[in-house]
């Protein structure tokens, strides 16, 4: 996260550099910095959304416990009433309380796992809302004339004109080859 954040001080100062040559010529430009964090706070969709994905992972928790305490009682079970079982029976309460253990894996990789169903309702819930800052932020850039957006909590760049998009230049510079 360092590096990112070095990286983009690295190309404002150049950018700034690049300004002070052309000062004279062009427009100078102009950077603004979004705390993105702070807004996301202050919407209520935002804070809607926090709340549901709160109650959705506390259902989730709950099962997990629920599970856990399932486990936990058959295994107590178990354990006293090892000593009076044969070993088929033994062998059969094992598996089951393995099963046990299995299925509370699987619910919850399934729930909450990085591409779990708390992770995609937590997608879905804040994509639009992501989306309504982006276009605030591009609007409010454009009627300001900046030429760059920062986030100020991260080292994420929100907005740049397109002029200073050199993507095709690196691309056709690689495919020829760097010398």
């Amino acid at each position: 996260m360092k590096k990112f954040f070095l990286l983009t001080l690295v190309v404002v100062a150049l950018l700034l550099s690049v300004n002070n040559v052309k000062a004279q010529k062009e427009k100078p430009l102009k950077i603004g910095i979004v705390d993105v964090e702070m807004i996301v706070k202050e919407l209520p969709e935002a804070m809607e959304a926090d709340k549901k994905l709160q109650e959705l992972a506390q259902t989730f928790r709950d099962s997990l416990l629920s599970i856990e305490k399932i486990f936990a009682g058959k295994m107590e079970q178990y354990n006293k009433q090892k000593t009076m079982m044969n070993l088929e029976q033994q062998k059969k309460e094992e598996e089951s309380l393995q099963q046990i253990q299995i299925e509370y894996q699987k619910f919850q990789q399934e729930k909450l796992g990085a591409q779990g169903e708390l992770a995609q309702t937590r997608e879905k819930l804040l994509a639009p809302i992501r989306e309504k800052v982006r276009s605030a932020i591009q609007s409010v850039a454009k009627k300001e004339t900046m030429n760059f957006v920062l986030d100020k909590a991260s080292p994420m760049l929100l907005f740049a004109e397109d002029q200073f998009d050199i993507t095709f230049s690196v691309m056709d510079l690689l495919k020829r080859g760097i010398k």
